[in-house]
């Protein structure tokens, strides 16, 4: 909550095993953070993510079907939103495409058909999808569930840069990438490492929003660890800095176009 206390408007939120520190997708985990973040004093956007479940490790060369079960943690869309099913957030995830990691045969997996039963099913509950786009092929197909009636306007795009292979962490890249968003379009964006800071700048001067966490980048300076709250800190001094202005969680709501928790839970019973 020191993070909204900054002035995030929204939380995009993870979880981790408390055993082994490791990334989870538990809806117990979940269930916790989202228990003492609607029973806290704070006001936020709670954003979960869906992004667990997609990781595929292929075999070697001569035998790519050999998967590395150990590692490859790879289900369906419905498996990777069961959290959100159960939660109701105002917003989620949805990974907007497949694409390779720097790491020998680690390939994140996002099919069309997995994205549009997630958009249907985030569409029926009426939770919003922030769709995040790591190439120019994703905002592509995010556009394509738009225009098929997946989507409820306004649309909620995140650009991200600089995850290997996607799209790296340029001015010229984010600007195209800001281009071909449909019009109307609600949008934010981020960079990780050192590249944060310079790209919530880039962000406000194209018009957006920006996040910033420690998810993306773990220093406040060279060799010195950040907070969340210290790097919300670090990004509302740049923005009013440039002369923006931080939203509230209720003004994110509204421009956002996002359902209360008592519309999400009526959907669900009418469903």
């Amino acid at each position: 909550m020191d993070a909204a206390k900054a002035g995030a408007a929204i939380a995009h939120i993870h979880v981790r095993d408390p055993d082994t520190g490791a990334p989870a997708r538990r809806p117990d985990l979940y269930r916790e953070v989202v228990d003492r973040i609607r029973s806290a004093d704070t006001d936020v956007v709670i954003n979960l993510t869906t992004g667990m479940g997609g990781d595929l490790y292929l075999g070697p060369d001569d035998n790519p079907l050999d998967f590395d079960m150990e590692a490859t943690d790879c289900v369906g869309q419905v498996e990777r939103m069961e959290h959100v099913e159960e939660l109701l957030p105002e917003i989620c995830t949805l990974d907007c495409g497949s694409f390779n990691y720097p790491v020998g045969n680690y390939v994140y997996v996002s099919t069309p058909d997995m994205l549009r039963t997630g958009a249907s099913r985030l569409q029926r509950l009426g939770v919003k999808p922030e769709l995040e786009v790591f190439d120019m092929g994703h905002i592509w197909f995010a556009n394509q569930m738009l225009e098929e009636g997946l989507l409820d306007a306004p649309p909620l795009y995140q650009v991200c840069l600089g995850i290997r292979w996607g799209a790296q962490a340029t001015s010229r890249n984010f600007m195209s990438m800001v281009d071909n968003l449909p019009e109307g379009a609600n949008w934010s964006g981020f960079a990780i490492g050192a590249d944060e800071m310079p790209m919530v700048a880039q962000a406000a001067l194209l018009g957006g929003n920006v996040r910033v966490g420690l998810e993306d980048n773990i220093y406040l300076e060279k060799g010195v660890l950040a907070t969340n709250a210290q790097l919300v800190e670090r990004a509302v001094t740049i923005l009013e800095n440039m002369g923006a202005r931080m939203q509230s969680p209720a003004e994110a709501r509204e421009s956002f176009g996002l359902k209360t928790l008592q519309d999400l839970q009526r959907n669900v019973k009418i469903a």
